[in-house]
């Protein structure tokens, strides 16, 4: 039995990189940090992520080939402390999100621990065309 895979049928053409975005999407997933997905109107979008203990300048934010990719990496300002019990987590993450063509990161800001990354998907230009036969 031939698996059909999603890229490959025959009326979705020039598609198959939707497919290996799909398989890239699966494959990052770690629960830290946590985050949310909201919808705050109909082409408007909101990724706000966990990031207490992080300073903005721990933090950077990458558009890389249609995918948002948010890192952290706190710095070790004190290497002299003793910690009896570390229970705060301080490891770097790094979390990606594949944006859909024609959505833009908007703007993003730190608040209360909680990084907002707003996004707005710019609505599609309805074109037309009139493809010539030509007779030979």
């Amino acid at each position: 039995m031939t698996k059909l895979s999603f890229g490959a049928h025959p009326y979705l053409l020039g598609f198959d990189q939707l497919e290996r975005l799909v398989e890239r999407t699966a494959k990052g997933s770690d629960a830290y940090p946590p985050y949310n997905i909201e919808q705050r109107g109909e082409d408007a979008f909101r990724i706000t992520l966990a990031v207490a203990g992080f300073r903005e300048e721990d933090l950077a934010i990458t558009l890389e080939d249609r995918a948002l990719v948010i890192r952290g990496r706190q710095s070790e300002e004190d290497s002299e402390r003793l910690f009896l019990h570390r229970g705060i987590a301080a490891r770097a993450f790094q979390r990606s999100f594949v944006l859909a063509e024609g959505v833009e990161v908007a703007a993003a800001t730190i608040e209360n621990g909680l990084l907002h990354v707003d996004l707005n998907r710019a609505p599609p230009e309805t074109i037309v065309q009139t493809i010539p036969i030509e007779r030979k």
